[in-house]
């Protein structure tokens, strides 16, 4: 795995470095590395140094550092400058995307820092957006455009079969917020669909929603919002034989309408379950009251497997115990 070092002026190093773990959950091979008013450039040196040399892989580091000609690039440029420092790697302007880009691309088998560093370039560039757009410079990273409805590209006659005839779910997910940091970047990167469609009768009806949704779309990656009804039809369309998707559900309701229309789901990540009056907390990301534990019930006994973490670099959560908890919290309370 390449090794990474979050270079920065005072503690903004420190500080993105726990937003990426937010989004992407736990990293090894991170170091932050931060210069405070009364260093001086050798005593920068030093810790660049010594956070190296806490990696396993010192071959491979890309430092990812907030200027360009301040102190803390200038000693990583001298470092880089020195014999055997060859794969070390540099990128300034250090952001969020960037950071969550570089972290998505170690996912992979990507294992040179000037690989990733190539990678990552435009993720960061293309996270610099201004809203209204109407006043963002031409020539800039635009925002995401509203994506048409979900159907295939082109006017694909009915009953044209594409592919098998069956269009392949990749991931569903039950989550609250839809369509986020965390979904966006994680787990994208890791299913890599052709499509994200968010199945809700509400957001469908909620233009305010849908419109965020969409502009959270990660490049390249078409998104639409359907309604229940809709992904019901989409999962019997052949013209969808050759379109791998992701689907992503606010509610344990809204998957069962979906199952008992027939979509044909094996697994789902219950990822995130806001807490509101009348809820209980079994996890740091899911709350329950009687009806989600009913229908999520009903849902494991379709036969399908429930896999309890908020991002994949989570260790899952016992689906058994997590439904105990719930079932006698909530009969504490009395429900």
């Amino acid at each position: 795995m390449v090794s990474i070092v979050l270079a920065s002026h005072g503690a903004f190093a420190e500080g993105i470095k726990q937003s990426g773990q937010m989004i992407f959950g736990p990293q090894e091979a991170v170091e932050a590395v931060v210069l405070t008013p009364e260093m001086g450039p050798e005593d920068l040196r030093a810790k660049l140094l010594d956070a190296i040399s806490t990696f396993e892989n010192q071959e491979e580091v890309l430092f990812l550092v907030d200027l360009w000609g301040g102190t803390p690039f200038n000693q990583i440029s001298l470092l880089l400058d020195e014999p055997g420092h060859e794969n070390w790697v540099a990128v300034t302007g250090l952001n969020l995307p960037m950071l969550v880009a570089a972290y998505g691309e170690r996912l992979g088998d990507v294992d040179s820092a000037a690989d990733i560093a190539k990678a990552i370039f435009p993720e960061a560039q293309g996270g610099v957006k201004i809203k209204p757009e109407s006043i963002q410079p031409a020539g800039a990273a635009a925002p995401a455009a509203a994506a048409p409805a979900a159907a295939p590209v082109g006017a694909i006659p009915p009953g044209t079969v594409l592919g098998d005839g069956h269009i392949k779910i990749a991931f569903a997910r039950i989550d609250t917020r839809l369509l986020h940091g965390q979904v966006a970047t994680t787990v994208t990167k890791m299913v890599n669909p052709d499509r994200i469609i968010v199945c809700s009768d509400n957001v469908a009806q909620d233009d305010l929603r849908k419109s965020m949704i969409v502009q959270a779309a990660p490049p390249g990656v078409k998104v639409h919002v359907v309604p229940i009804s809709k992904i019901i039809e989409v999962s019997k369309d052949v013209r969808f034989g050759d379109t791998k998707a992701m689907l992503l559900f606010e509610t344990p309701q809204d998957l069962l309408r979906a199952l008992e229309g027939g979509v044909d789901i094996k697994e789902v990540n219950l990822g995130s379950m806001a807490h509101s009056q009348g809820k209980v907390v079994v996890t740091n990301a899911v709350a329950m009251d009687a009806a989600d534990v009913e229908c999520i019930e009903k849902i494991a006994s379709m036969g399908v497997k429930f896999d309890v973490r908020k991002v994949p670099a989570d260790n899952p959560e016992n689906f058994d115990a997590i439904m105990k908890k719930a079932k006698s919290e909530l009969a504490a309370q009395g429900q």
